[in-house]
């Protein structure tokens, strides 16, 4: 436990201290752009360079975004659980991805009718069935439309849910840094590499269990 309130404290302490830098290396960037002599524009070797500049300062402000998120995200462990409405929320999912759904062609079967309600923070179930649905659209496998299946079952005392894609999947050793900060493992689309870091930590945080499997 001490251990992670000391990486905690840590995350906290480095995405605040890096903004002000970072919005320096920012600013001094905006001036060399503005002193640059408007009749002398870079030269071929500079406006590449300039780009690339510009480029690194916003990924660098990106990753102090999710910094920041993973602290929040400590903060809000502690949110209440309510019998939050599945399927409402699987709408609201579906809905605000529906212009991915259709352009990718994907089937989005879901069958959560044994589970009307699930006891979580709705703000952290919406959030964590957002970043598995739209991960299994964005990781999709080039050779055939997306099936994504969504289905919830009761176990004991219990809620399963689970979500089933027939995406690029990953190799035995890709799956074992799956769930590492920032860790990116397809780099062919834009990722920050902390959406399954933080479904797993928001899931934990509430004392249930996180896991993915992949068929042989």
């Amino acid at each position: 436990m001490r251990t992670n309130v000391d990486l905690d404290n840590f995350i906290y302490t480095a995405s605040h201290d890096l903004k002000a830098p970072i919005t320096n290396i920012e600013g001094l960037l905006h001036v060399l752009q503005d002193q640059l002599p408007a009749a002398r524009p870079p030269g071929p070797d500079m406006a590449p360079v300039l780009a690339m500049m510009r480029e690194s300062v916003l990924r660098f402000k990106r990753t102090i975004e999710h910094l920041s998120d993973v602290t929040k995200l400590q903060k809000e462990h502690a949110q209440l659980a309510t019998d939050v409405p599945l399927a409402d929320v699987l709408d609201d999912v579906r809905l605000d991805l529906r212009p991915l759904i259709q352009q990718t062609g994907a089937r989005v079967d879901v069958d959560v009718a044994t589970c009307s309600t699930v006891s979580f923070s709705a703000k952290n179930l919406r959030s964590a069935i957002y970043n598995l649905l739209s991960n299994a659209l964005k990781y999709r496998h080039p050779d055939r439309e997306p099936h994504i299946r969504v289905s919830c079952r009761r176990q004991a005392e219990h809620t399963v849910l689970t979500v089933q894609d027939n995406g690029l999947g990953l190799s035995a050793a890709q799956q074992k840094e799956l769930f590492m900060m920032f860790r990116r493992l397809h780099t062919h689309v834009d990722g920050s590499g902390i959406g399954l870091y933080m479904v797993k930590k928001t899931v934990e945080n509430i004392g249930s269990t996180f896991s993915l499997y992949f068929p042989i």
